[in-house]
């Protein structure tokens, strides 16, 4: 049968004409490189630049917090126990400590799981990871924007009991960043916790060695100056904005950029 018979009868039969083989092949073709793109493992080479910008980050959000005396209460398990003894002066105040220790522990289970199940280091993993706390602080912002959950600073002992949301979206984040510096090798950099961070860096018997030689070092001066500087300029846009929402989502977009440079970061 000639080419021209076998086109006729093809379109008879509601087949198509023409050599299509290629199509299908193209569209699983790229399907399947994206797929792969993301599977693969990225490598620790310079991943502690972009962990250093989350220490800027807990800055950002800590220090507005503590500022405003709203959500964010330092020393959580000492507020619990206080309330617990029935010496917080704020009726109720252990809830939110409360709140904050439990969504940090959920988040830790959570993205430690997240992390075993899918590939600690693979592109997608993180990628994932860092959108999913940029998604969190956007909320805990949004709330407060849009007027569900009062972000002013509160002098009276009156509990608001929906501030407990903001509290678990930012406790509930802040485990994926101290999650993922396990995973990428720069445990030296917590990001979320300044003391032992501290005890580290001044407990170095090679405190005083150059900077060459001691990396990690240099990592947990960068990291603590860094939380300091987030600290101070959140506490400066609070004292200016009266509001908490503002360095919110200043911190949300940096980990949505975090979220972006991992997904052209080097392989490993």
């Amino acid at each position: 049968m000639s080419e021209v018979e076998n086109r006729t009868a093809s379109a008879f039969a509601g087949l198509p004409v023409g050599d299509h083989s290629n199509e299908l092949p193209q569209k699983s073709s790229g399907l399947s490189h994206l797929r792969s793109y993301f599977s693969i493992e990225v490598t620790t080479n310079h991943a502690d630049l972009l962990l250093l910008l989350c220490c800027l980050v807990t800055g950002f959000v800590d220090s507005t917090f503590y500022n405003g005396r709203v959500f964010w209460n330092k020393g959580n398990t000492i507020f619990v126990a206080l309330g617990a003894s029935g010496q917080n002066t704020r009726p109720y105040g252990w809830a939110r400590s409360l709140s904050s220790i439990g969504f940090f522990i959920i988040g830790s289970l959570f993205f430690s799981r997240f992390n075993r199940t899918f590939g600690a280091r693979r592109r997608g993993t993180i990628v994932s990871s860092f959108l999913l706390q940029s998604i969190c602080i956007l909320i805990a912002s949004g709330l407060i924007e849009g007027g569900a959950i009062d972000g002013t600073v509160s002098r009276t002992p009156i509990v608001h009991w929906n501030q407990l949301a903001p509290i678990a979206l930012l406790s509930f984040q802040s485990a994926g960043q101290i999650v993922s510096s396990r995973a990428l090798d720069v445990g030296e950099i917590p990001t979320v916790v300044i003391t032992s961070l501290l005890c580290d860096l001044f407990s170095d018997p090679l405190l005083f060695d150059s900077h060459i030689k001691n990396p990690k070092r240099n990592r947990r001066a960068a990291a603590f100056i860094l939380t300091l500087v987030g600290a101070i300029v959140g506490g400066w846009v609070y004292k200016a904005t009266g509001g908490v929402q503002t360095m919110l989502w200043v911190a949300a977009a940096v980990k949505f950029l975090l979220a972006l440079s991992w997904i052209f970061w080097a392989s490993a």
